[in-house]
């Protein structure tokens, strides 16, 4: 009874349990008091440094940081921006660039539009230039290359042209090399160009079967090394003189393999370079071949047509006996090994393979090893 009698507010004797000396509405009140003291207590905001409640009013409290985040685009660790930030609409939707012509000093300014002319204190956003197209024009082309295409010559014969004064664009007389002109110019060249010779010349050569004189990886090391004033045959009857600057330019136009032998071609004329080399070239080529083996039913007209090479079907060829183990064969495309994979087909082998023509062009009696220059009556 003693106990239930101690004045209120006086502190229990240490280690005396007071639980037992309350009524259980004493004890229940003070088990909310405490509850209510300890969410207070975890609240954010409420913890001073020490970690004791912070009994200040909430008036004076200061108030609670709320989280930073950096702009989208930007990483958190380095702050750097991690991509481009998109274009704003009035940057798409800006007024259009001011052409090249009305900034030229010899024209006038253009007249000011009504958003440059409003007073500075309006309020509208600034108009944002659209930034000038990227690269630059496309530059016309060369005369000497459309002059060159035109009347199907190289363009050193398209040069000369034009320094004599034989070529003319829209009416007018132009001489200058390098000179550019509208691709829809009309270009005209007077007749007596047709009938200029240059100085650029071809060379016919009579590659032997040796895998040994075949063409080197440079077309330039190989007219060296195969057109020589010493091997030049002594029956040509073109008036030229073998000269060094001959062999300046002048490129292989059409190979033959290891295996093969017969006509090579060495010009300087860039025209007669496409008409060999040429995808869609017109230009028939005929081969003599001899060959071993037993020849299966109807592998001739398999030659002529009905083959394919690569999986890719062959065009139409001639093909006849010329000896019993030699045949003839006229193609109209060059595909590498073309003779030998066809030969396989019928039960053949291609033992010897010579290119005795090219268009209206042959050999004739050119030995093997010699060359000569392509006569003026000749012409790929």
């Amino acid at each position: 009874m003693r106990q239930s009698q101690r004045v209120a507010g006086e502190a229990p004797p240490t280690g005396q349990n007071t639980n037992f000396s309350k009524t259980p509405g004493e004890r229940q009140r003070e088990t909310a008091d405490r509850a209510t003291a300890r969410t207070a207590a975890d609240s954010p905001g409420r913890r001073l440094e020490n970690g004791t409640a912070d009994e200040r009013p909430p008036g004076e409290r200061p108030e609670k940081r709320l989280k930073t985040y950096p702009a989208r685009g930007i990483a958190r660790s380095t702050g750097v921006r991690a991509a481009p930030p998109a274009p704003r609409r009035a940057d798409i939707e800006g007024p259009p660039a001011v052409p090249l012509r009305s900034r030229l000093p010899d024209t006038p300014p253009a007249a000011p539009t009504p958003a440059a002319t409003a007073s500075p204190t309006s309020t509208s956003a600034p108009l944002t230039t659209a930034s000038a197209p990227r690269g630059l024009p496309k530059e016309s082309p060369r005369l000497s290359k459309l002059v060159s295409e035109l009347a199907m010559c190289s363009r050193r014969a398209a040069d000369e042209w034009i320094e004599n004064g034989w070529v003319s664009v829209d009416g007018v007389i132009v001489n200058r090399l390098g000179a550019r002109v509208n691709p829809r110019a009309k270009i005209e060249i007077r007749e007596v160009a047709g009938k200029h010779h240059t100085d650029s010349v071809t060379i016919l050569f009579n590659k032997p079967c040796d895998p040994a004189a075949g063409p080197a990886e440079d077309a330039a090391d190989t007219a060296m090394t195969l057109i020589r004033s010493a091997n030049r045959w002594a029956e040509d009857t073109t008036p030229l003189a073998f000269k060094a600057t001959h062999l300046r330019g002048l490129a292989l136009a059409g190979r033959l393999g290891d295996d093969e032998g017969g006509m090579l071609v060495f010009t300087q004329e860039g025209s007669v370079a496409r008409r060999l080399t040429g995808k869609d070239s017109p230009l028939e080529k005929e081969y003599h071949v001899r060959v071993q083996g037993t020849l299966i039913p109807d592998g001739l007209e398999l030659l002529r047509h009905g083959l394919s090479l690569d999986q890719v079907k062959l065009q139409r060829a001639q093909v006849s006996w010329l000896s019993e183990q030699q045949l003839r064969f006229v193609l109209h495309e060059s595909r590498k090994r073309q003779i030998q994979g066809m030969c396989e087909q019928v039960g053949l082998r291609a033992t010897d393979i010579k290119r005795v023509r090219i268009g209206s062009v042959s050999l004739g009696k050119l030995p093997a090893g010699l060359w000569r220059y392509l006569r003026e009556d000749e012409r790929f």
